[in-house]
């Protein structure tokens, strides 16, 4: 169809964003009303002080908060769900639209497979019951960008119920010490998604594009096992991986391929729940878990001050970093929900329920797609501790971010270095770079194969620990360098000639005479300080472990000869063999060299 724009001009005022229930309807925006009345609402909240809250009293019952997550997530297919429309981000408005999108007369939906399998995938790799035959229905309200007056969906028998998520939450922040909780999931289901609303506030007017209307959404309801923001962000982040390991969806949030509803209440334990708010349209972790952790907060102080929890829906106003009202939820909206008459029910088969005769093409072996599924994050996670020995923590930061496992691994094809070393220099050198100039793995200007190059040369001990970094440093400028080059030219390599090496932790030892007495009296910072400034003589070109050995054989035989004199100086008496040892003068005027200055020439 041609690429147009939808115009919906209602003088006066415009349509809300708002999800229009809290299972299946998407929006992003805010809820319309009086501009007073929604300035005054912004204003009391952002100026809720969430410390208000009284402290409970001695023999007063803590609170408890209750959080329930509705996930949706868009279906990577080349198609809708029930037409043949193409599938595109950021395409433009209305140029992805076909008869059925647009709800024109006549037209009938026809199933994508590809959705159907995704829903099974992601069913299975969340330990569901797949069932085995599952109906759409037809979900009734008016919105503007639903053409048709209803969304297609799972309500009464979806494809997938009775799961489980399980996630690693680190306890108190501390990376070392994680513990394991699990999510139940109450079902995963089947539908459409809507269009979208663009509003036009100068113009007092709003846009319709519906090349989102009629894509595949998998919407994983979760039931209220999570207790605070961050084993929510957690839960949905280990989700995304998963989906994303299963190819079912990219699950970009930036995108709008990855959607959170949070339900949250309060109560005391061992009484019943309290009212519940809904938050909407969270498309972010760190928002996600910011919105909730403020709305348990403002329900606390609400209560303790003598107010109510009203049963509304709200939105996250990331700017003001608090929730904000959009309508109530008292009067409960009736969805009219139907059997979906152009669809018949969806049958699934397993190896054993499987025709003979049945056509491959024709339908869908949930036993076949098992075998199909790849290895899972938790899965991945415990192979990269048995294979490459690297600690849990490890393995999850290795997974967490966006493209740094693949870049880890591709390292390790390249290079012969120790995984150990390799994760130590992904870890810690790498991803502080991407994190101090915000970029993604795939925007580093580093490549797995010139970080391979540069850890050739430091494990074959061409250049040293301090040079190689400065060596990434010029990497990273994107000159387009390899690491030999930035070696050859600066003149990196680590000092080969083991006399030049002496001399100069001989100079060294000469020059810091005070360094040298710490030393003596076993103060373990002194050698360290030492090995520091012939490192700096050495312009970074000198090996640190073996700088340490010849020090250490230096500084020993130097000691040895101090204590020597200090017994010798207590015991004999001053004859000219001890002045000359302890560098006085003798009767004649000459003055002999000390033992200790003996000491520092060799």
């Amino acid at each position: 169809m041609a690429a147009s724009v939808l115009r919906l001009g209602i003088p006066g005022r415009r349509w809300a964003l708002a999800w229009i229930d809290g299972g299946s309807r998407h929006r992003s925006g805010t809820q319309p009303g009086p501009t007073s009345n929604r300035a005054r609402g912004q204003s009391s909240v952002a100026q809720l002080s969430l410390r208000t809250a009284q402290k409970p009293r001695k023999g007063e019952h803590k609170w408890a908060a209750v959080v329930g997550l509705e996930i949706h997530a868009q279906i990577c297919s080349n198609s809708k769900l029930f037409s043949g429309a193409q599938v595109c981000f950021a395409a433009p408005p209305n140029s992805l639209v076909s008869f059925f999108d647009a709800s024109l007369p006549g037209t009938l939906p026809v199933l994508n497979r590809r959705c159907v399998e995704a829903a099974v995938m992601t069913g299975l790799a969340l330990n569901c019951h797949i069932n085995r035959k599952s109906l759409f229905d037809r979900k009734h309200y008016f919105y503007a960008d639903l053409p048709a007056g209803y969304q297609i969906t799972q309500q009464r028998l979806p494809i997938a119920t009775n799961g489980h998520l399980t996630y690693n939450i680190y306890i108190r922040k501390k990376q070392s010490q994680v513990t394991t909780k699990t999510v139940r999931i109450k079902q995963i289901q089947l539908e459409q998604d809507s269009g979208k609303s663009l509003h036009d506030d100068l113009r007092s007017q709003t846009l319709i594009d519906l090349n989102r209307a009629g894509v595949g959404l998998l919407e994983v309801v979760l039931e209220p096992d999570l207790c605070c923001g961050e084993e929510a962000a957690v839960a949905v982040r280990e989700l995304q991986l998963i989906l994303q390991a299963l190819g079912t969806s990219q699950a970009n949030m930036a995108e709008g391929q990855l959607r959170v509803d949070a339900n949250i209440s309060v109560h005391h334990p061992g009484e019943p729940l309290g009212v519940r708010t809904e938050v909407k349209n969270l498309n972010s972790l760190r928002f996600l878990a910011k919105a909730i952790d403020y709305e348990i907060q403002r329900q606390i102080t609400e209560l303790e001050n003598g107010g109510e929890v009203l049963n509304e829906t709200r939105s996250f106003d990331y700017k003001l970093g608090c929730t904000v009202p959009m309508r109530d939820k008292e009067g409960k909206q009736d969805y009219r929900f139907m059997p979906e008459p152009n669809l018949p029910p969806l049958v699934l088969y397993d190896a054993t329920s499987l025709p003979s005769d049945a056509d491959s093409q024709q339908v869908i072996n949930i036993d076949q797609l098992r075998d199909m599924l790849p290895e899972l994050p938790s899965a991945t996670r415990e192979r990269l501790v048995q294979q490459y020995g690297m600690l849990p923590e490890h393995s999850f930061t290795l997974l967490n971010e966006v493209g740094l496992l693949e870049f880890f691994q591709n390292v390790i094809k390249e290079t012969r270095a120790e995984p150990k070393k390799v994760t130590n220099w992904v870890l810690n050198t790498f991803l502080y770079y991407l994190k101090q100039q915000n970029l993604a793995v795939s925007e580093s200007p580093v490549t797995p194969g010139a970080l391979a190059e540069l850890l050739d040369l430091l494990d074959s001990k061409a250049i040293s620990s301090a040079a190689a970094k400065q060596v990434f440093e010029e990497l990273w400028k994107g000159q387009g360098k390899t690491a030999a080059q930035i070696v050859s030219e600066q003149q990196l390599e680590l000092m080969q000639d083991h006399e030049a090496l002496e001399q100069l932790c001989q100079a060294t030892i000469d020059g810091h005479p005070q360094t040298v007495m710490d030393v003596k009296k076993r103060n373990p910072k002194a050698i360290n300080k030492l090995i520091g400034l012939v490192r700096k003589a050495s312009l970074s070109r000198a090996d640190p472990a073996l700088i340490k050995e010849i020090l250490e054989k230096k500084l020993s035989l130097y000691c040895d000869l101090l204590e020597f004199n200090s017994i010798t100086h207590q015991r004999l008496p001053q004859t000219t063999s001890t002045r000359k040892m302890n560098g006085q003068p003798d009767p004649r005027g000459r003055v002999w060299a000390s033992a200790s200055q003996e000491a520092l020439q060799i």
